[in-house]
């Protein structure tokens, strides 16, 4: 079973202004820690990052460009997106079939909208997903706090049964990479 780590949206415009996502710098941290273990282990990392057409997300702007603290080899592939789904309109689908990747890490920015949209779509095509439950963030809300976000979809996401695929939610130290 081929693997690949997905980073999505851990970017200039969504980790610098404040306030930051919680966590922000342990994140990036524990992300650099993922990266360098999958490259030890040959499996393929995705940096995901989103994109508007104008605005602080536009193509290229210093605020789409990923955190300047992430590790990024050239080995590494870029997706571009426009919608909180890594799949929807972008070229992941053709990456990971050309890869012949069945299972995929995932970890990054925002839990409840790209993560959980990104996480629930590799379900549903057919991939087992493990959410690195320790390396994911989002800022927090009126409603919930960050930490109590993160809880949340650690907790229900792997629940999602309907889609026929795995959904493992374990934390950065419990994982271990296959080699690919």
């Amino acid at each position: 079973m081929a693997s690949a780590l997905l980073v999505i949206d851990v970017q200039e415009g969504l980790f610098r202004p404040e306030p930051r996502p919680a966590l922000a710098d342990a994140i990036v941290m524990r992300i650099n820690d993922l990266t360098s273990r999958a490259r030890e282990h040959d499996i393929p990392v995705c940096f995901v990052q989103h994109e508007t057409n104008s605005g602080e997300l536009e193509f290229g702007s210093a605020a789409w460009a990923l955190v300047k603290q992430l590790k990024v080899e050239a080995t590494d592939n870029l997706v571009r997106k426009t919608t909180g789904d890594a799949f929807l309109r972008t070229s992941l689908s053709a990456l990971l079939e050309t890869l012949s990747v069945s299972h995929l890490f995932v970890c990054g920015y925002a839990t409840e909208f790209c993560v959980d949209t990104t996480v629930r779509r590799a379900a549903a095509l057919g991939y087992d997903v493990t959410l690195v439950a320790d390396a994911h963030t989002t800022h927090d809300k009126a409603h919930a706090s960050a930490a109590q976000i993160r809880e949340h979809h650690n907790y229900t996401l792997p629940e999602i049964t309907s889609f026929g695929s795995r959904i493992l939610a374990l934390s950065s130290d419990r994982l271990n990479f296959p080699s690919n």
